[in-house]
C-alpha cells in the first residue's frame, strides 16, 4: 500500500508539472518548429483554436476569413511543456519575441484573421503571465517604434488538431515556406530572473493566495477552488516575495497559503491545501462575519424571519438572477420567481446543476433541504405546495446577492478575462 501511495504521490507531482497552452503568431509551420526545439517542450501541434463554429478544416478556416457574423478559428500550436524546465514566463517571452504581435489580422504577407495572433491559456496563472509579459513587450515594442499589441488573450474552450499533412511540414519539407516576421525586440535578460509585479493591498476585504513553483498542492488547490472562482471578494496569486505593503501575523512558512486580507492587513490564514466546501467554509466567515445571520443561515442552518428586510428588498426587483453571496454562483432566475405570500423567497426550480438536494429530518419533520453545490451553503428547503401542484424553493434571502440580467453577462466576461 505505501509503494501505491508512493507512485500515486510521484504521478501526481510529475502531473503538476505538465502544463498546456495554444500559441497563435501566423503560419502554424514555423511556430510549431520554433516551440519544438525549446528545452522543456513536450510537444508542438499544429491546430485551429478561438472560433465558433465546430469543426474546423483547413479549407474551412480559409474561408471564414471573410465571412461576417462568426468568429474565425486561428492558426494555433498546442503546446505541451514541462515548467519545472521550461517556465510559463520563459515560453511566452519567447513567444512574444517569435512574431510582430501588432498586425492584427495578419503576419507580414499572410493576410487573414486566421493569422492573427494569440494566446488561449489553460490555468489562471498562465493568464496572469500572459498578461504581464504583454505588458512588458508593450513597452519595448513602443520605444521602439511599433504600435499597440493586438494579441488574443483568452481562455481554451478547444483545440482542434490539424491535418495530418500539416504536423511537423517542416520537417518533412525543410526549404518549405517559413517566413520571420520577428520584429527583433527583446527581453533584457536580466528581466527573465525578476518578479513580474509586485502585490500591494486593494483596500477592503481580498484573499490572496501564496504559491510557490512545482508546488503539487498549489496546483490542486487552483484547479479545485481558483479556476472556477466567481466570488465578489478580489482573489489574487503571488510568490512571497511580490508581497509589499501587507501586514501579516507571521512569516509564510508553507505553499499554498491562503491569507484573508483586510485593508492590506491578514485577519487569518490557512496554509495547505484547502478542498472547494472548505474554502467557501472559510470565505463565507471572512466576508459574512461568524456572528452574522446571513453565516448562520448558510452554515448553521438557521433561517430568515418571515418579511425579513432583505427579502422585502429581493421580493420586488426587475429581471436578473440571484446569485450565491459565498461563490457568486447563480442559483435562482426571477423567471422562475412568483409570490407564495409565505414571507420567504419562492421559486418554482433553480438553475440547473446549482443546488444539492438532501433528505432533512431535523426538528421530527421530513422536508428536502436545498444546499449551494459549490459553496455548500445551505439555502433553504424545497416543498410540493407551489400553484398547479408544481414544487416551491423557499429560499432565505440574507444568503442571496440579486444580480440585473443586463449586467450578469459583463460580469461572466470579465471573469473569464
Amino acid at each position: 500500500m505505501k509503494k501505491i501511495m508512493l507512485l500515486l504521490a510521484l504521478s501526481l507531482s510529475l502531473e503538476a508539472k505538465i502544463q498546456t497552452i495554444v500559441l497563435g503568431a501566423g503560419c502554424f509551420w514555423g511556430v510549431e518548429k520554433h516551440f519544438e526545439t525549446l528545452t522543456g517542450v513536450l510537444s508542438a501541434v499544429s491546430g485551429y483554436a478561438g472560433g465558433d463554429f465546430p469543426d474546423p478544416t483547413y479549407e474551412s478556416v480559409l474561408a471564414h476569413r471573410k465571412r461576417s457574423g462568426v468568429k474565425n478559428h486561428a492558426e494555433t500550436v498546442e503546446v505541451k511543456y514541462d515548467d519545472s524546465k521550461i517556465s510559463t514566463e520563459k515560453l511566452l517571452r519567447s513567444f512574444w519575441e517569435l512574431h510582430d504581435p501588432t498586425q492584427g489580422n495578419r503576419q507580414g504577407n499572410d493576410v487573414g484573421n486566421n493569422y492573427r495572433s494569440a494566446i488561449y491559456y489553460t490555468t489562471p496563472e498562465q493568464k496572469r503571465i500572459a498578461l504581464a509579459t504583454r505588458d512588458e513587450y508593450q513597452t519595448l515594442l513602443s520605444k521602439a517604434g511599433y504600435g499597440k499589441i493586438t494579441t488574443e488573450i483568452a481562455p481554451l474552450k478547444k483545440f482542434y488538431k490539424a491535418e495530418a499533412y500539416h504536423q511537423d511540414y517542416l520537417k518533412k519539407h525543410p526549404f518549405g515556406y517559413c517566413p520571420n516576421h520577428a520584429t527583433g525586440v527583446k527581453f533584457p535578460k536580466s528581466s527573465a530572473k525578476q518578479e513580474t509585479k509586485q502585490l500591494t493591498p486593494l483596500g477592503g476585504k481580498e484573499i490572496v493566495v501564496i504559491e510557490a513553483p512545482h508546488c503539487r498542492f498549489c496546483e490542486a488547490f487552483k484547479s479545485d477552488v481558483t479556476a472556477h472562482y466567481r466570488g465578489s471578494l478580489p482573489l489574487r496569486t503571488a510568490k512571497t516575495s511580490q508581497l509589499k505593503g501587507f501586514t501579516l501575523s507571521q512569516k509564510i512558512h508553507g505553499t499554498p497559503t491562503i491569507l484573508f486580507i483586510e485593508d492590506g492587513k491578514e485577519r487569518f490564514r490557512h496554509v495547505g491545501y484547502m478542498d472547494e466546501k472548505a474554502f467557501y467554509k472559510a470565505l463565507g466567515a471572512f466576508k459574512l462575519g461568524k456572528e452574522s445571520e446571513a453565516y448562520g443561515v448558510a452554515y448553521n442552518q438557521n433561517t430568515d424571519s418571515r418579511f425579513c428586510r432583505r427579502y422585502e428588498k429581493f421580493a420586488h426587483t426587475g429581471d436578473g438572477v440571484f446569485i450565491d453571496t459565498i461563490s457568486g454562483d447563480i442559483l435562482f432566475d426571477t423567471r422562475d420567481r412568483f409570490n407564495s405570500g409565505s414571507g420567504w423567497l419562492s421559486f418554482y426550480q433553480a438553475v440547473p446543476g446549482a443546488v444539492v438536494e438532501k433528505e432533512d429530518n431535523s426538528y421530527g419533520m421530513r422536508r428536502i433541504e436545498i444546499v449551494a453545490k459549490k459553496s455548500g451553503a445551505h439555502l433553504g428547503h424545497v416543498f410540493n405546495d407551489a400553484p398547479g401542484g408544481r414544487r416551491r424553493f423557499c429560499i432565505n434571502a440574507t444568503v442571496l446577492e440579486f444580480v440585473p440580467r443586463e449586467k450578469i453577462k459583463a460580469r461572466n466576461a470579465a471573469m473569464d478575462k
